[in-house]
């Protein structure tokens, strides 16, 4: 008996594969690759983007997927259960500054943004959305369960899809924001454990929470979206990208100091790769950033150094590739060092192409007027912007107000949208296709009126004020350099989120500020101070009243003396004096 089940389990293993090739055929199957891209600033500060991004040739939609290798399975199942066809989630703590910084590889709002396209067999598009809201507040430990129809639109124009799409009907898509979220260690550490190797190995060993948030600008980021297995697109694969961007401070990190490594900004340096990515780098950008050509040099030597055109521009990378032998061969750890060849003098900085900025204008607590300021700075070609507004309910629009003036004249947009807001249903959205004419400022006003909350309405903090989402805009922008179609798959990470139209220009999507609106507020501590007094009133006025009126009084009989008195009376008496 005993020998007839070994020869069965002898022919079980011979006939079943074995783990390495089981292994290999998971590999082709799908493959992580990480980079780190270090870009110093023209103010002196330094930006670090992260992205991992692992692409799966698997069908989650079907639900027939039941082994997950590198893909996390929390995200994967709630593809498939809840028919997310694409899934942008950033969680941000700052703002980015466009017009110092220039263009970010990836920029987002601040606080928490969320917006999906589901697919086309969903039935019900609002409970999916809720639902998915819920979940990822649970996986990502934040608060966007607070996301519901008073602060979800439905844009028409300004959000397509990233990824493969049949078709682009706005009533898949949903989109909301929630300015007032804080970003802190608890959502940075379900993040990492997303990653196929954690924080333990690779580029996810920088990723340390006491020094990322000690920084002017902290962004992170999940992409899920459909794209292309090959060249011939007849086969879908899945993208997941996660992506991390800080800006670490030229004063409070960098000590007054321009030099930079990554010791100094994390704390730690680079040790050993993921062992199971299939490409890992680091990138910096020695790209002159002035007219005068400063150089930027890093050490230890880069292994290569690629060359292409990013936004527009002609960029230069020194690349370090982690997995080439002889990188760690000289020493055990990797920090990569950026030094100027000469002092750097910031005084002209270079302008970006598009950027913007907004405000509130107006006085007193009734009515308002939100002021948006877009700067098209290219000399001589025009280009259109979409802008998109959302507004909470409790703002109300004048869209009769709407201004929107260029070089002095009036700019009518070619297209616009406007749902008006339902109090406590859903918020206005506006959306505008506007042309913005060569090195010229377009402002857009519009006015409101504030309304008043019912008292269980505001938050506990009411004096702090009220949050306005940024406005987005989304653009075209014309690009210097021409640019020439490359592989997706060979180029670096941080030029491939955005799909390219043509070579002459490129896809830009900025945000603004975030507002802070004040609105008519109760004196909430009235009724603490009427109990105050009232209780002191009843105590003082009503306590002696009713000890007046409740008292008995007993009339006293004046007492002959005590002891002394008479002791003193016979000696008086037999002095011959009159007693007391």
């Amino acid at each position: 008996g005993g020998m007839a089940a070994a020869v069965l389990l002898l022919l079980l293993l011979a006939a079943g594969p074995g783990p390495g090739r089981a292994d290999a055929g998971q590999e082709r199957r799908d493959a992580l690759r990480e980079e780190l891209l270090l870009s110093p600033l023209p103010t002196g500060d330094v930006a670090a983007t992260f992205q991992f991004r692992t692409r799966w040739d698997a069908d989650l939609q079907r639900g027939a997927v039941s082994h997950y290798r590198l893909f996390p399975k929390a995200l994967g199942r709630l593809v498939a259960a809840l028919g997310v066809r694409e899934l942008h989630l950033a969680l941000t703590q700052g703002f980015w500054r466009t017009r110092y910084w220039g263009q970010p590889p990836l920029q987002a709002p601040a606080g928490a943004e969320l917006w999906v396209w589901f697919q086309p067999t969903v039935t019900d598009v609002d409970k999916a959305w809720k639902e998915l809201s819920n979940i990822l507040s649970g996986i990502f430990c934040a608060s966007l369960n607070f996301i519901d129809s008073t602060n979800t639109v439905i844009p028409t124009a300004s959000f397509k899809p990233l990824g493969l799409a049949n078709g682009t009907d706005h009533h898949l898509l949903r989109y909301a924001v929630l300015p007032r979220e804080v970003v802190c260690t608890e959502n940075l550490t379900p993040w990492k454990k997303l990653l196929p190797c954690g924080s333990k190995a690779g580029l996810a060993v920088l990723l340390k929470a006491e020094r990322l948030f000690h920084s002017s600008y902290h962004s992170q980021a999940v992409h899920i979206r459909p794209i292309c297995r090959d060249a011939s697109c007849l086969a879908m694969s899945w993208e997941l990208r996660q992506t991390l961007t800080v800006v670490f401070d030229f004063f409070s990190s960098g000590q007054g100091k321009k030099d930079w490594s990554l010791f100094k900004m994390f704390s730690r340096t680079l040790t050993d790769t993921c062992p199971l990515a299939s490409q890992s780098k680091v990138y910096v950008d020695i790209s002159p950033k002035n007219k005068e050509k400063e150089l930027l040099e890093v050490s230890p030597p880069p292994t290569s150094v690629h060359e292409a055109v990013v936004q527009g521009e002609k960029k230069t990378y020194a690349v370090y590739d982690l997995l080439s032998p002889s990188l760690f061969n000289t020493s055990r750890s990797l920090n990569v060092q950026l030094k100027w060849k000469r002092p750097q003098d910031s005084s002209e900085m270079p302008i970006p192409t598009l950027h913007a900025q907004r405000y509130v204008a107006g006085y007193g607590l009734q009515t308002g007027q939100i002021c948006t300021l877009i700067y098209n700075t290219h000399p001589y070609r025009a280009f259109p912007v979409i802008l998109l507004e959302s507004v909470p309910w409790y703002l109300r629009l004048y869209v009769h107000t709407l201004t929107i003036i260029t070089k002095g004249k009036e700019n009518k947009p070619s297209y616009i949208h406007y749902q008006p807001a339902q109090d406590r249903r859903r918020p206005h959205l506006l959306e505008m296709l506007i042309q913005l004419p060569a090195n010229s400022v377009t402002k857009i006003t519009i006015q409101f009126e504030r309304a008043l909350l019912k008292w269980t309405e505001y938050p506990p903090d009411p004096n702090h004020g009220f949050y306005v989402g940024s406005s987005v805009l989304s653009a075209l922008v014309p690009s210097v350099t021409a640019m020439k179609d490359v592989d997706v798959e060979q180029s670096p990470l941080f030029t491939s989120l955005f799909p390219s139209s043509d070579g002459s220009s490129y896809f830009v999507r900025l945000y603004t500020e975030p507002l802070l609106v004040n609105l008519p507020t109760p004196d909430f501590s009235m009724p603490y101070n009427v109990i105050c007094l009232t209780c002191t009133v009843v105590a003082v006025c009503y306590g002696s009243f009713y000890n007046l009126l409740t008292r008995t009084f007993h009339v006293e009989e004046p007492s002959r003396g005590g002891l002394a008195k008479r002791l003193a009376n016979v000696i008086r008496k037999f002095r011959g004096v009159p007693p007391l």
